[in-house]
């Protein structure tokens, strides 16, 4: 099997190759379901270097895979979708569209799945069972793009009993990872909550029903939910992102809508949060003499990673890199639907550091200033590479 040095090697040798790709990617961002030329550059660069994909009834997405006529399979999922954000970091190769960007990382977690791709490729002959490499659409866009890839197969044929996933981390110093098991990152739900009123004169409000008025008390009032009716020792947030309603200053709004997000690292709040949003929006448009349309979209589960497949990737980080490169993911309530291929096989996230004061790799995710350490494309590299072939050794 192949040797920490020469797989340390491969991965240097490989790293200019993954560079260019991942600033070809962050030049030219797509959104969510829209990754069309992205999916073209993915499909070109593995046949470029000999590995084959599988077609998908999906328009974007892809699947590269090495021994397909082996068992079992081991898979490597990486996101490729970008943001709605306008770009402001003055990079050469900064997004050539305006308003859109990487400000995530989807670009480096795609070049780094990428390049284990051509790693393992050049041993497969030494593979004792099967690589998938799955670049899913739609991350960031709930109810995401990881379901539609499930049920398109992707962990069958050969059936996945193990799957890797990787995240860049802004806090993170570049050449370090973090690592936790169990619950990690938060089940989510988004909603709408549309208000309505009677429009009317400003001058004249006892003739109307005031949208904007009722939806303000309905924000107070649902953050009630989190601060007197839910467990403190089991968190939940609930936050609005968008309040929309009114024309112009004289004229009482007949229609608001309020887009939210509820989040909690404990999966019997979800219940509960939906209910009581329900419960709070009755009582208030009732009080107000108002209707109201509540719409709870598909979110996320809670992502909570595997004890085994987290030691794998611990062992395989301090072979590499020598000890002190692993710590503790700290609990977040971001969500990740990576979850949904969690409740399918065993597997882990790890977050792969990017941090790096000098440059000013240092900006939160959805930054528009968010930069990345290039150097950390080589470790996430070869730390997924040794992986899968530690799996396939303790298989």
């Amino acid at each position: 099997m192949i040797s920490k040095e020469d797989i340390l090697k491969r991965a240097a040798k490989l790293l200019p190759q993954q560079i260019k790709l991942r600033r070809l990617l962050h030049q030219n961002p797509e959104t969510a379901f829209e990754e069309f030329q992205t999916t073209a550059l993915l499909k070109s660069h593995f046949k470029k270097h000999k590995i084959k994909t599988k077609s998908l009834k999906m328009k974007t997405g892809l699947l590269g895979i090495i021994n397909e006529s082996k068992k079992p399979a081991v898979a490597i999922r990486s996101d490729i979708d970008a943001l709605p954000v306008t770009e402001q970091t003055g990079l050469s190769y900064k997004s050539k569209r305006d308003g859109f960007m990487h400000a995530c990382g989807h670009d480096v977690h795609t070049a780094v799945v990428s390049g284990a791709a051509v790693l393992l490729k050049d041993v497969k002959n030494e593979l004792p069972g099967c690589v998938k490499f799955i670049f899913q659409p739609a991350e960031e866009m709930p109810p995401g793009g990881a379901q539609p890839m499930i049920k398109e197969g992707v962990l069958k044929k050969p059936d996945v009993i193990n799957i890797f996933g990787l995240h860049v981390d802004p806090t993170v110093p570049v050449g370090k990872f973090t690592l936790r098991d169990g619950p990690t990152m938060a089940s989510v739900i988004d909603f709408d909550i549309t208000i309505f009123g009677v429009g009317g004169h400003a001058a004249l409000p006892h003739r109307s029903v005031d949208a904007i008025a009722v939806a303000t008390e309905l924000v107070g009032s649902i953050q009630k939910i989190v601060s007197r009716e839910t467990n403190p020792q089991k968190p939940v947030v609930i936050s609005f992102g968008l309040i929309r309603g009114g024309t112009v200053r004289n004229v009482i709004a007949d229609k608001v809508l309020l887009q939210g997000t509820a989040r909690t690292l404990f999966p019997e709040n979800m219940n509960l949060i939906r209910r009581l949003l329900k419960r709070t929006a009755d009582g208030i448009c009732k009080a107000r003499g108002a209707k109201y349309e509540l719409n709870i979209l598909s979110g996320y589960p809670v992502l909570s990673n595997h004890k085994k497949v987290n030691r794998i990737l611990a062992d395989s980080a301090e072979e590499l890199f020598g000890k002190n490169v692993i710590s503790n993911t700290p609990q977040t309530m971001g969500g990740e639907d990576f979850a949904f291929y969690l409740q399918k096989v065993p597997g882990a996230m790890f977050r792969l550091g990017i941090k790096n004061d000098k440059i000013g790799a240092n900006k939160p995710w959805h930054s528009p200033k968010f930069i990345v350490d290039e150097k950390a494309i080589y470790y996430g590299t070869a730390l997924l590479t040794m992986a899968v072939l530690r799996y396939f050794e303790s298989t």
